[in-house]
């Protein structure tokens, strides 16, 4: 399997040490973020391309349009932005994740969204990675809703699926859809407190022995099933982001799935 790395899991390294500690654990495919650590607000795109270059990256998604979802003279402003940028410093993608503050989004409005997002993608052939939040409060929880609205917008060309280990557990999802995921973010629950539904980022670390959500279970279905894209580390947790062996601790999980598969 293909491990990636999300700069959220050590936003307060530069990137070249980001890249640096992908190289270090063996992984070749990275993730940077325009919220935390605000990457694309922060450098030019020519050098993030450098940067990757030198360490050998491949630049996967840039982390995200956000409400996708909703669109707006001001969204698509900052997506033609956003995706000017993945263009530039060679990335492949944008995540898009959908409002996330309790108001309902009609199908017709998301259906709409992702039409108006189609050509700011196409143009600059990069994948629109959708990404359902499983939380009660969010507008889209599902990939099975994601994938219709897809369908409806004629976008199956151009976008693609993330599936998120934390938040397919949250939306009690049962179906896999292997074909149509272009992206996995893998993060574990380890509080035995927490209901599922009073889960949140804080709670997400790196997977490992006493996780609640079935990581292995998920990534052993997706790849019986053929998938065969990136896994990218992304946990929330300010006790994971603010470790300072990052390093060990990624080493310590990788093994730990490894083992387990």
């Amino acid at each position: 399997m293909r491990f990636a790395l999300n700069h959220i899991t050590a936003p307060s390294l530069s990137i070249e040490q980001f890249f640096a500690l992908a190289h270090d654990l063996g992984v070749r495919e990275v993730e940077i973020r325009n919220d935390t650590p605000d990457v694309v607000g922060k450098l030019q795109p020519s050098q993030v391309r450098a940067a990757a270059k030198t360490a050998g990256m491949t630049i996967l998604s840039i982390n995200a349009v956000y409400p996708f979802n909703v669109w707006s003279h001001d969204l698509e402003t900052k997506a033609q932005q956003l995706a000017d940028y993945a263009a530039e410093c060679g990335a492949k993608a944008l995540v898009m994740c959908p409002l996330n503050d309790g108001r309902a989004v009609s199908d017709d409005d998301l259906v709409a969204a992702l039409e108006r997002m189609l050509p700011i993608l196409s143009a600059r052939e990069l994948t629109g990675l959708v990404e359902p939040l499983g939380f009660p409060i969010s507008s889209l929880r599902t990939k099975r809703k994601a994938l219709d609205a897809i369908v409806r917008a004629g976008g199956q060309g151009t976008y693609k699926l993330v599936h998120d280990t934390f938040h397919h557990h949250l939306a009690g999802e049962s179906e896999f859809f292997p074909a149509e995921t272009g992206l996995v973010h893998i993060s574990g629950v380890n509080d035995i407190q927490v209901s599922v539904d009073a889960m949140l980022d804080p709670h997400r670390v790196l997977v490992g022995m006493g996780d609640r959500l079935d990581n292995v279970g998920q990534i052993r279905a997706l790849l019986a099933a053929g998938y065969a894209g990136a896994f990218s580390f992304e946990p929330f947790s300010p006790q994971i982001q603010a470790s300072t062996t990052p390093r060990s601790d990624l080493t310590h999980s990788i093994d730990y799935i490894k083992a387990n598969l």
